[in-house]
């Protein structure tokens, strides 16, 4: 914990040294092609940001699905960082998914296009 506060006040102090916000960058697929009925994995790959101060929803028809998994924060070179969310689902026709990402104070919603 100690750590992730020093890093997070290390990339506060970096941005106020730089004056530098990159915006995000999101992709939102699924891990097999879309079929109605059939179980996938939902992704949310969200990259190119700085700074870390971020967070990713996985969205069913606007209410948050429950048991997502999320990777660890990582980054690149030039101080961007990357992150990515994930959960089973079951897609039905009718339903919408999709993946809202807050960065800083602005937030925005990714529909997932199945192509089905």
């Amino acid at each position: 914990m100690r750590a992730l506060i020093t890093f997070a006040l290390l990339c506060l102090l970096y941005i106020t040294v730089q004056g530098k916000v990159s915006t995000p960058k999101v992709h939102v697929y699924s891990h097999f092609p879309g079929e109605y009925g059939k179980p996938n994995t939902l992704i949310c790959y969200v990259s190119s940001f700085h700074p870390p101060d971020i967070s990713i929803e996985l969205l069913k028809n606007g209410e948050v699905l429950p048991d997502t998994k999320q990777t660890d924060l990582a980054f690149e070179k030039g101080w961007q960082f990357h992150l990515t969310k994930s959960v089973a689902f079951t897609p039905e026709k009718g339903d919408e998914y999709a993946c809202r990402v807050r960065h800083m104070k602005d937030t925005k919603k990714f529909s997932w296009e199945s192509n089905m």
